[in-house]
């Protein structure tokens, strides 16, 4: 993969392993040049619970990627999720050497890197540090404070932990499959790179995230994370509900709620009825679709009464907290039949299924815009974005060196913040072999 401006993102899921290679365009929109796509059989609930498969999986989908888009693939961007996954809220602050001085990433850096090394419960490790707004000498609500003079830093966090031996995990995959990790990043995240508008954050919204291992929740407000949370349960129990409650094998499950499926009983008539053949030699099934909605409703009830449960403990009955753009539904969970008008009749809030299409070019494959791909979509964005600034900082290094080539101060090269957390991650997977 020689090309700079090309990024991979990897997004493996409790039900499928996505690998899909992209570059941005002339009018800043992603041209996707080619998918992989493999059904993952190593991961539980969002977890890697069998090395081996996890790895073939990851194989299988990057080789169809590089056969797709002719390009080799060596540097990946991988989304995490997984029952593991907690989130909490942190202050911490710096006092500055010199106030004279203006404010800057450094700065910045030097704060964020402090709560880097906040001691976790044990077997526990920092995934993200996000800034929510800063305070400048007491002064507060500064969303960015650079360029400003100040002694004391101070600053309210959002940190994202998870489980060491998951995120080594997942490292441990990654290197088998031939690949190097780029950055490991929360998949709500990724999905809400994906499909929120910027006015929608600033709106406050919640994304709810389904996927088959788990069900993934972010909600923005002001245009800052405010709350993130991962729910242990997604579509493959409805899948499995299916099964048992129809006595029916999972492939058949399965096909009966993508087919047939409706998250809202009402809507299915008595005598709707869908014949299923039998197993070797046995009579075929008769299964009534109310009674297949029945089952699909009773669990998706749990699972958003659940995920409401989250938005609450965030406060959305605080005016101040109020998430006035409501709720994105995405994943593949999204495509379930009347989900949307079951949300809005539990939750109360305004409701719509978010598609990652408006940031891919027009001449996109219509599949790549179902809510099933706004993970992978971003991840490909967060890979481009890394990209860009890398080259940017690349670019101001070359410029400062240029000015300071006579000097003899010249102290080599400077990392962005990405860069050195990228390190000490793959230090981190490094000392952990």
């Amino acid at each position: 993969m020689d090309n700079k401006n090309i990024a991979v993102g990897l997004d493996i899921g409790t039900t499928k392993i996505v690998a899909m290679v992209g570059k941005e365009d002339a009018y800043g929109k992603i041209e996707v040049l080619g998918t992989g796509k493999a059904r993952s059989l190593g991961v539980h609930r969002g977890v890697v619970n069998n090395i081996t498969q996890t790895i073939q999986s990851i194989q299988e989908a990057v080789d169809q990627a590089e056969a797709a888009s002719g390009e080799k693939i060596e540097n990946v961007i991988v989304g995490i999720a997984g029952q593991h996954i907690r989130s909490l809220h942190h202050s911490d602050y710096i006092t500055r050497p010199n106030s004279d001085k203006v404010i800057d990433e450094e700065d910045i850096e030097r704060l964020i890197n402090q709560v880097y090394k906040l001691v976790m419960l044990p077997g526990e490790e920092i995934i993200h540090v996000l800034p929510q707004d800063f305070k400048v000498d007491g002064q507060a609500e500064i969303k960015t404070p650079i360029g400003m003079y100040g002694g004391r830093l101070e600053a309210n966090f959002h940190v994202v932990v998870g489980q060491v031996s998951s995120i080594r995990n997942i490292g441990r995959c990654i290197k088998s499959a031939g690949l190097q990790l780029g950055s490991i990043t929360l998949e709500p995240l990724a999905s809400a790179e994906a499909v929120l508008s910027q006015e929608e954050k600033e709106a406050g919204v919640a994304l709810i995230d389904i996927g088959g291992g788990t069900t993934d929740l972010a909600i923005f407000k002001d245009g800052i994370i405010r709350h993130t949370s991962v729910i242990s349960f997604g579509g493959n129990v409805i899948t499995e509900d299916i099964k048992e409650g129809c006595s029916i094998i999972e492939k058949q499950a399965e096909l009966l709620k993508t087919k047939f499926g409706s998250a809202w009983p009402g809507e299915n008539k008595d005598n709707e009825i869908v014949s299923i053949p039998g197993l070797r030699g046995r009579e075929p099934k008769e299964i009534t679709l109310k009674n297949l909605s029945r089952i699909i409703h009773a669990r998706v009830v749990e699972i958003i009464e659940q995920i409401f449960l989250e938005i609450k403990n965030y406060g959305h009955e605080e005016s101040k907290k109020k998430l006035i753009a409501g709720i994105v539904l995405t994943g593949g969970g999204a495509q379930l039949k009347h989900i949307k008008q079951l949300v809005e009749y539990i939750t109360g809030m305004d409701t719509r299924i978010g598609y990652p299409n408006e940031h891919l070019a027009s001449n996109s494959d219509t599949e790549l815009s179902s809510p099933l791909y706004a993970t992978v979509v971003g991840l490909l964005m967060k890979g481009l974005m890394e990209n860009e600034k890398r080259e940017r900082v690349q670019r101001q290094l070359e410029d400062d060196s240029l000015k300071t080539a006579h000097s003899s101060e010249s102290t080599g090269p400077k990392k962005t913040i990405f860069e050195k957390w990228g390190e000490k991650f793959r230090d981190f997977l490094d000392n952990a072999e």
